[in-house]
């Protein structure tokens, strides 16, 4: 299984940013696929997940409102978009597979992670 995140990049504040998450080596339709993102010695923390068998998916709190996460089956891909972007989220954000949906998809249900992408956010 191999996991490819791209997207990451430079931002001014208020801005948005679209991540997105290429899967292969899997039966896409079958797994759950979540992003986190990890700050500098803080642990690594949910931002959204998505249920590819149908659909179901999970947003924070600390997040609702401006991220959106979504999947496009055909592409075996997942995106993140990123809105309203404040200085304090810039870091690593990663991308990770599950084989099965669980609520608030903890991180401990994900096999298969990607190498992250730097979101780096400006004034």
């Amino acid at each position: 299984v191999q996991v490819v995140e791209s997207g990451g990049g430079l931002v001014q504040a208020g801005g948005s940013l679209r991540l997105s998450c290429a899967a292969s080596g899997l039966i896409f339709g079958d797994w759950t696929i979540g992003w986190f993102r990890q700050a500098p010695g803080k642990e690594r923390e949910v931002v959204s997940c998505i249920s590819n068998v149908d659909g179901r998916t999970y947003v924070p709190e600390s997040v609702k409102g401006r991220f959106t996460i979504s999947n496009d089956r055909a592409k075996s891909a997942v995106y993140l978009q990123m809105g309203n972007l404040e200085i304090e989220v810039s870091t690593v954000y990663y991308c990770a597979t599950a084989a099965v949906w669980s609520r608030r998809c903890p991180k401990s249900y994900f096999g298969f992670w990607g190498q992250g992408t730097q979101v780096t956010v400006s004034p």
